[in-house]
C-alpha cells in the first residue's frame, strides 16, 4: 500500500488531519489499533475553545456542533464554602467556549471520513514506524491477520501516550509530572448547571461541566488507589455536595450514572515533535490535566499547524512551516502546559497540604475575584491564544 501521508492512530487528531490533508488532495492512510466502536465509546474532553470550533467549522463538521453545542464565556470558580464568583472571557478575552463532548465531535470526523472514502484500518494491530529519517518511511501493522506494510512520503504519530510513534525517536527528550490523585467522573442523563463551575475546597477538588442539555459531566478529586467499585451514585453525589456552595449543589439535579471512570492527571511534553519525516501530533506528544480544558484543544492546534505545512509542501513546495512545525507547536504546549499546571496547583487539596497551604489558595483565588487585571489573564489563557502565524 502507498500513499503520500500515513497516519497512526484515528482520534481526533488523527482524523481531523486525515480529513483537512484530503480535502487538498493529499493522499492518506490512517491505522487505528482500537475498533469504531471502542474509540466512540471513550469519554473525554468537552470544552472547545473558539480556535478548534473555527478550524472544525472550516472542516466542514460544525453543522452539528453549532446545533448542539453550549457556547458559554463564563465558569465560575467556588471556594471558602460559599464564596463563587465568574470570570468571563467574553469581556476579558473576546472570546468565547463552545460544550461539545469529544465523542460527538469524533463522531462527526468519523462520519466526514466516510463520506470521503478515506482509508482507516481499525484494529491494526503491532503498527511500527521504519526509516523515519529516510525519503520514504513505511509503516507496517497487522490488519484482518496479514502483515500490511503503508508506504509514505511522511508518517505521523498521532497514536497517544502509549502509542509507538515516540519510541521510533532516539534521544527524544520527555518530561513528566505526575499529581498525587485522579478524577472521579461520572456521566448522567440530567439537565446541567447553566455554567461550568470548578470548586476548591478543604474536602478537594470538584468541577460541574455538561455535554448536552440532557447530559451532564460531573468530577471530584480522589485518591489514586481508589477504584470505581469504592463509589456508589449516592456516595458520589454526597462528595458533590460537600465540596460546593449549598445554593449550586441545591441546583444538582441528580440521577442513575450511566458512566463512570477514574483517571490520573500528569504533565508529559515529548521534545522534538519532528525526526525526519515522521511527526509527532496530539497526546503522542503532550498530555496536561484537564483542568484547563486544553487536551483536545492542543491536538487541533497541533493539527492546525501540521496541516498547514503539509499543505504548503505538496502545493507549493515550500518546507518553511514544516520545518518550523516543532518549535511552533511546542510554544503553544508550554504555555498550556504551564496553565494547566497552575489551575491544578490552584484548585486541588494535595496530600501534604497544610492549612497554610489551604488559605494560601483561597487568598489567590480572592485576589483573581477582586482584581480585573489577574481575571484578565485568567481568562486570556483559559479561552486560548489564536494560532501562530
Amino acid at each position: 500500500m502507498q500513499t503520500q501521508v500515513a497516519i497512526v492512530g484515528a482520534g481526533p487528531a488523527g482524523s481531523l488531519l486525515a480529513l483537512l490533508l484530503h480535502q487538498a488532495g493529499i493522499e492518506v492512510v490512517v491505522v487505528e489499533r482500537q475498533s469504531r466502536d471502542y474509540v466512540l465509546s471513550r469519554i473525554r474532553a468537552g470544552v472547545l475553545e473558539n480556535g478548534t470550533v473555527e478550524l472544525l467549522r472550516s472542516a466542514g463538521v460544525g453543522a452539528r456542533l453549532d446545533a448542539e453545542g453550549h457556547v458559554h464565556t463564563e465558569t465560575g470558580i467556588a471556594y471558602r464554602a460559599e464564596e463563587i464568583f465568574y470570570f468571563d472571557i467574553g469581556k476579558y478575552a473576546g472570546s468565547q467556549f463552545v460544550s461539545y463532548g469529544q465523542t460527538e465531535v469524533q463522531k462527526d470526523l468519523y462520519e466526514a471520513l466516510d463520506a470521503a472514502g478515506v482509508p482507516i484500518l481499525f484494529e491494526a494491530d503491532d503498527a511500527a514506524i521504519h526509516e523515519p529519517t529516510g525519503e520514504h518511511p513505511y509503516v507496517t501493522c497487522v490488519h484482518g491477520g496479514e502483515q500490511v506494510r503503508i508506504d509514505a512520503n511522511q508518517v505521523v504519530g498521532c497514536d497517544g501516550f502509549h502509542g509507538p510513534s515516540k519510541d521510533a525517536i532516539p534521544h527524544l527528550r520527555r518530561y513528566e509530572k505526575t499529581y498525587p490523585f485522579g478524577w472521579l467522573g461520572i456521566l448522567s442523563e440530567t439537565p446541567p448547571l447553566e455554567h461550568l463551575i470548578y470548586a476548591n475546597s478543604e474536602r478537594g477538588f470538584a468541577l460541574c461541566s455538561q455535554r448536552n442539555p440532557m447530559l451532564s459531566r460531573y468530577y471530584v478529586q480522589c485518591p489514586l488507589d481508589d477504584t470505581v467499585d469504592d463509589w456508589s451514585d449516592d456516595r458520589f453525589w454526597s462528595e458533590l455536595m460537600a465540596r460546593l456552595p449549598q445554593h449550586v449543589g441545591d441546583e444538582i439535579v441528580t440521577g442513575p450514572s450511566i458512566e463512570k471512570s477514574i483517571a490520573p492527571l500528569r504533565s508529559f511534553v515529548a521534545e522534538p515533535m519532528r525526526h525526519g519525516n515522521l511527526f509527532l501530533a496530539g497526546d503522542a506528544a503532550h498530555i496536561v490535566p484537564p483542568t484547563g480544558a486544553k487536551g483536545l484543544n492542543l491536538a487541533v492546534s497541533d493539527v492546525f499547524y501540521l496541516s498547514r505545512g503539509l499543505v504548503r509542501h505538496y502545493h507549493d513546495g515550500d518546507d518553511h512551516y514544516l520545518d518550523t512545525y516543532s518549535d511552533m507547536a511546542l510554544r503553544r504546549v508550554w504555555a498550556s502546559v504551564r496553565f494547566s499546571w497552575w489551575l491544578t496547583s490552584l484548585l486541588h487539596r494535595f496530600p501534604d497540604q497544610t492549612e497554610i497551604d489551604q488559605r494560601l489558595q483561597e487568598a489567590e483565588l480572592a485576589l483573581i475575584q477582586t482584581s480585573d487585571r489577574a481575571q484578565a489573564l485568567l481568562c486570556e489563557q483559559y479561552a486560548g491564544m489564536p494560532f501562530e502565524s
